[in-house]
């Protein structure tokens, strides 16, 4: 057997969803606005198997028109199946393309299914003396399963690759041999197929018929064994029951035929592969594929569950064309150009009179591209390599920085004039990284600024912002990589500072180059989508705030956390004991498979519980919280998950990310992340701390003023996004309540349950709270039910009651809707749009969830775009009359900073008008503002 061949034989549809609906929350877009996630989920498992397994033999195969036989059988069959999304309809073509590029055989037949196709090639091959593996997620293909055939369930969400040979099937089924698995999903069911199976029966009770009575015949021969309701339903249902097994049962007769010959991997029509992949955008899946068929991939451990594993190492491609054969090797090939193939002049400024003359036509200049090189990418630590110029496409200039600190200054301000003058647009990609650094030398980056990742983020909010991308995706030029240079990412990555002086000239030069290029592209960009206002009077102003934010950083108490830990770590080990208890035995709460089980199957809690794809009990937290006010021990799992991840999250990692050089948590603020506007805060993430449970409120207690002299303050905007909503949809109910200073829950709650505002009931509020903030993210009658006490139909009567009483807020949000449909896009207050591609998709889930961010986006934009200008107004403001105190933190819709004792009434009335003056609107703003020794009491 040692030179046994392997056919591997994918089910595409299969691993084609698998990859659309891992990213339905993110998904892949690219420049052109097209969903490219079906396509790079099924390239993701393809080059997974080929680089893992290195294969002699594989074929895709394809659904085609579904099964005609399966229909006849039972009309009904996969008849509950929503409409294949477009991005997966559209994928489709796409993927065949690249498998006829790549020389892969693509198996289809009109009304047959693909795991039709698989089963008669797989039998068919394996009489060849093959070793087959099934590369599928679904687990029907298990029927087919025996000592040469085996499932290759691909990798996913972290977990590795399972193989199911026979022994991992009897176990996993609980059968005495494969095939009984038609019998199991006959009586069982399918609903992903609708295939109906036995009433009542779930897996336990198949399981349970399948030891006792062999199959499904064996089950309906003996009804006289079974007993009550049980007996009743399969008597009655025992015709239903045989054609389910006929459902489930995977057909091995298809017209197709098994050559060893057409299914051999061979080389590749490389050129086109890399065509097709440039016109995706699919870098690095290129890149993937390149070195696939080039000879520089690492070898991996093939399957190791044969028993042949180590010897088909070897042997695997034996006889034609190899992985690893690099005289066949493929080359690089793409209509992109690169610096060596690019007519450039870079030049070094290596000695005085070349710098002298520099730095002459410098200042000559009305728009320069400036890039530093530095030996760190930690803005406040970094030091000074050299710093790129270019104001002329191709051409541009190098200044290496020598290591000497106090010679580096002087070189530095020889460049102050440039850098400080008001005169001069200096050009970037992400600026305020070179701002931080350059601040540590002292010098502001003055005058007009174009920064290109901000540019298209306004141009493009759902792709990519870094360079390589933008760089590929509108010059067509791919750059040198900085891994090139310096290595890849971690502990062994070099400096900068050791890159030989010419080819750090090279990469630097050629980044400042390339980004003077597309800020020529983005500009006019920009006008045509009418961002250029956004652009340059509030995100680029941004820039400078959120620089000078970063740089200040924020004090911490970390002997308050170190005792906030220890307290923790008690409140942890009790619930962990109290869960022990109510579970009856100890295990590993943190692991949902063993939670799973002991919920589910041991206290047996929920009648139908619900699974994952994988076939594991679901213990999401939607799932656990729905059930948790019936179950304790829910509760206090929920609890426990809560409280491990604030410790570990927060209160344990906190003093962990304190600068050693500052003394002070310097969070970075990403301006280009969140498509609706909204910043997002990363090392350490402030957005996110938890503030509804008593312990998440307490790690705002860490955060404290500078020193004696200074107290926290704390602006936060009130109901922003509610005041929005009703100006935006001029809802004349609303604005009147706000204007009159109104509790607009209680207002609301008065009008929907007829009742005057002074009776409104504590719970009528609540739920009428619910309600507002729901309504713009489409909440439905089953999700406010979830939420309130309320009942399903008491739900659904609470949201009609709603749009009856604000009939211009339903208008609105049809209005939103129907923008959409026309224009592909929606708008905040202050013209930034949120691109929809899926407005007018067919699948109604897609559309859907396209609505809902119509309607939603430009509320939350514009409360992004508020608060944003908000800071801008309050900074200059603090610049300009020469404030001690400093802005800290932007959460959400609240601003922090260290207030100066002295200036405290004056820093007050300024911040309360700035951010309540920073728009207006037919509905007032209002702020309040709360001062303490911690940022929990300045809240």
């Amino acid at each position: 057997m040692a030179d046994q061949k392997r056919l591997f034989l994918l089910d595409a549809y299969a691993l084609i969803f698998r990859g659309y609906y891992a990213l339905i929350k993110n998904p892949i877009v690219n420049s052109k606005g097209q969903d490219t996630s079906a396509i790079m989920g099924f390239m993701n498992s393809l080059f997974d198997v080929i680089r893992r397994e290195k294969p002699d033999h594989l074929a895709v195969a394809f659904d085609k028109e579904g099964s005609t036989e399966r229909v006849e059988l039972y009309a009904d069959y996969k008849a509950n199946r929503d409409e294949t999304p477009e991005a997966i309809k559209i994928a489709v073509p796409i993927i065949q393309d690249i498998l006829k590029a790549m020389h892969i055989p693509i198996i289809e037949r009109a009304g047959v299914e693909a795991d039709d196709l698989i089963g008669t090639l797989s039998k068919q091959a394996e009489k060849e003396d093959f070793k087959v593996f099934m590369v599928t997620p679904d687990k029907d293909y298990a029927q087919l399963v025996s000592e040469n055939i085996f499932m290759y369930k691909p990798s996913r969400m972290g977990n590795g690759i399972e193989i199911w040979g026979v022994p991992e099937v009897k176990k996993k089924f609980e059968v005495e041999h494969p095939e009984q698995v038609i019998d199991y999903l006959g009586m069982m069911g399918d609903a992903s197929d609708n295939i109906p199976g036995l009433p009542g029966v779930g897996d336990k009770t198949a399981k349970k018929f399948i030891a006792q009575f062999g199959s499904m015949e064996g089950l309906l021969e003996n009804l006289d064994q079974l007993k009550g309701k049980m007996k009743e339903r399969v008597t009655e249902n025992a015709e239903l029951g045989l054609l389910s097994k006929q459902l489930a049962t995977i057909k091995l007769d298809c017209d197709v035929h098994f050559d060893a010959k057409d299914y051999e991997l061979s080389m590749p029509d490389t050129e086109k592969v890399q065509e097709i992949f440039e016109e995706l955008e699919f870098r690095r899946i290129r890149d993937q594929f390149i070195k696939l068929f080039s000879g520089e991939t690492e070898t991996q451990t093939q399957i190791t569950s044969t028993p042949t594993a180590k010897k088909q190492q070897q042997q695997a491609g034996a006889g034609q064309f190899s992985l690893f054969d690099s005289a066949e090797a493929v080359e690089e090939t793409s209509s992109r150009k690169t610096l060596e193939e690019t007519s450039h002049f870079y030049q070094q400024i290596s000695t005085p009179k070349a710098k002298e003359l520099f730095l002459e036509k410098l200042m000559k200049q009305k728009s320069v591209c400036f890039d530093t090189e530095t030996t760190g990418l930690n803005p406040l630590t970094a030091e000074l390599v050299g710093i790129a110029f270019s104001w002329r496409a191709t051409t541009g200039f190098y200044l290496p920085f020598p290591e000497d600190k106090k010679d580096a200054k002087e070189l530095i301000e020889e460049l102050r004039p440039f850098f400080e003058s008001e005169q001069i647009e200096k050009i970037g990609q992400n600026l305020k990284y070179d701002i931080k650094v350059l601040d540590k030398y002292k010098v502001e980056v003055k005058g007009p600024l174009f920064d290109t990742m901000i540019a298209h983020y306004l141009i493009n909010p759902d792709m990519r912002h870094n360079m390589d991308v933008l760089s590929e995706t509108y010059l067509n030029y791919s750059p040198v990589k900085i891994e090139s240079l310096i290595g890849k990412k971690g502990k062994n990555q070099g400096s900068f500072r050791d890159v030989p002086l010419e080819k750090q000239t090279e990469y630097a030069v050629e980044d400042a180059d390339i980004t003077l290029q597309l800020k020529q592209h983005f500009e006019q960009e920009l006008t045509e989508a009418d961002t250029k206002k956004l652009f340059r009077e509030l995100e680029i102003p941004l820039v400078e705030v959120l620089a000078a934010m970063e740089l200040e950083g924020i004090n911490l108490d970390e002997d308050f956390l170190h005792s906030l830990s220890a307290q923790l770590e008690k409140d942890i080990a009790a619930l962990e004991a109290e869960i022990y208890e109510q579970a009856g035995e100890e295990f590993n709460i943190g692991s949902p498979k063993q939670l799973g089980v002991i919920l589910f199957e041991k206290l047996a809690l929920v009648d139908k519980p619900k699974k994952t794809k994988t076939g594991q009990y679901s213990t999401a937290e939607d799932v656990l919280s729905y059930l948790a006010k019936d179950h304790p021990i829910i509760a206090n799992v929920l609890e426990y998950r809560g409280l491990a991840k604030l410790k570990s999250t927060y209160i344990d990692a906190l003093p962990t990310q304190v600068e050693e050089s500052t003394g002070r948590v310097h969070t970075d603020y990403m301006q280009t992340v969140a498509a609706t506007g909204r910043l997002s805060s990363n090392n350490p993430n402030l957005q996110n701390i938890p503030i509804r449970t008593e312990r998440g409120r307490q790690v705002r207690k860490a955060f404290i003023p500078r020193d004696k002299d200074h107290v926290l303050l704390a602006a936060d905007y009130s109901q922003i996004e509610l005041r929005i909503i009703a100006a935006l949809s001029e809802e004349d109910t609303m604005i009147d309540a706000f204007k009159n200073g109104q509790d607009i829950h209680a207002s609301t709650a008065a009008r929907v349950f007829n009742v005057p505002i002074e009776e409104v009931t504590r719970e009528q509020r609540s739920n009428a709270k619910t309600v507002n903030f729901g309504i713009i993210y489409g909440v439905s009658a089953f999700g406010l039910s979830n939420q309130t006490d309320l009942s399903r139909s008491e739900s659904k009567e609470l949201i009609e009651t709603y749009y009856k009483t604000y009939p211009k807020l339903r208008s609105y949000m049809n209005d939103q809707v129907m923008f959409a449909r026309e224009h592909g896009y929606v708008q905040t207050v202050l013209g930034r749009r949120r691109y929809l591609k899926d407005i007018n998709s067919n699948n109604q889930m897609v559309r859907g969830a396209a609505e809902r961010n119509a309607v939603n986006a430009p509320i939350q934009g514009s409360a992004a775009d508020i608060i944003k200008l908000a800071m801008v107004n309050i900074y200059k403001k603090l610049e300009e009359e020469n404030y001690t105190s400093k802005m800290l933190l932007q959460v959400h819709d609240e601003l922090v900073f260290d207030a100066h004792k002295s200036e405290l009434d004056q820093l007050k009335a300024m911040i309360k008008t700035e951010m309540e003056k920073a728009y207006t609107m037919q509905v007032p703003l209002t702020v309040d503002i709360g001062v303490g020794e911690n940022w929990l009491e300045a809240h």
